[in-house]
């Protein structure tokens, strides 16, 4: 196996009172949360989704159009 077979790790975005989970291993590149909601998903920072971007119901409403599921919006407490 070589590195670029090698699973990638799952990422987590803390928000106030929700999160962004990311599975790169699923995500299909439609980059429709790139082109829906750029203030956010942004592959050109470091940090590529800044939950602090748009409120947490513009973000849960991009997520839902995810069409690969490698994006998820988690309440937290």
């Amino acid at each position: 196996m070589s590195d670029t077979d090698a699973p990638k790790r799952p990422q987590r975005y803390e928000g106030d009172g929700f999160a962004v989970a990311f599975d790169p291993n699923v995500c299909a590149h439609s980059a429709v949360c790139i082109r829906s909601l750029p203030a956010v998903f942004d592959v050109k920072r470091k940090r590529w989704i800044e939950v602090e971007g748009a409120p947490a119901d513009q973000i849960a409403a991009t997520i839902a159009r995810c069409p690969s599921g490698a994006l998820r919006f988690e309440p937290t407490a």
